[in-house]
Order: structure tokens, then C-alpha cells, then sequence
């Protein structure tokens, strides 16, 4: 996911292993300003709930309250730290 919708990505055949992605990194299945679009709507007061609303309202994103809870817990584990 992105902050334009989803995006196929088709990763070259590699048998060395060698290939470095630049825009997603390995493993990872959204972007980081999709991450902080999400905190800065929670900064802002949204509940999971309206966040997923207005994802899905502005960019066609469907998405869960679970991830946007998962999401905001990261954050607060790395403020407590």
C-alpha cells in the first residue's frame, strides 16, 4: 500500500540474492509515508475507526482498525524508549 493506493510490485528473478529494492524495502507491505500519514491522523485526534473511514474515503484504501492500532503501538513503544 502507498499513499496513492496499491502498487504491484514485480521483483526481478535474483538467484544471487543481490537484488536491493530502493521504494519498498524487503518484506515490508506499505510505504513509510503511508505510516506517517496514519500517526499524524491520530496526532489529530481520529479514532481507528474514522482513520480507516477516511483512507478508504480519500484514497480507496482498505485497510484494518487493527493495523492502524499496530500502527500508533510502534510509535509509542519508540516515545517510551
Amino acid at each position: 500500500m502507498t499513499e496513492a493506493g496499491p502498487v504491484t510490485v514485480e521483483v526481478p528473478r535474483d538467484r544471487a540474492g543481490t537484488f536491493e529494492p530502493k521504494v519498498v524495502p524487503r518484506h515490508a507491505r506499505r510505504t513509510e509515508c503511508l505510516d506517517n500519514l496514519v500517526i499524524s491522523l491520530t496526532a489529530r485526534g481520529l479514532a481507528s475507526g474514522e482513520i480507516v473511514a477516511h483512507l478508504a474515503e480519500v484514497y480507496g484504501m482498505a485497510t484494518s482498525k487493527e493495523t492502524v492500532s499496530t500502527l500508533t503501538d510502534r510509535v509509542l513503544e519508540g516515545m517510551a524508549e
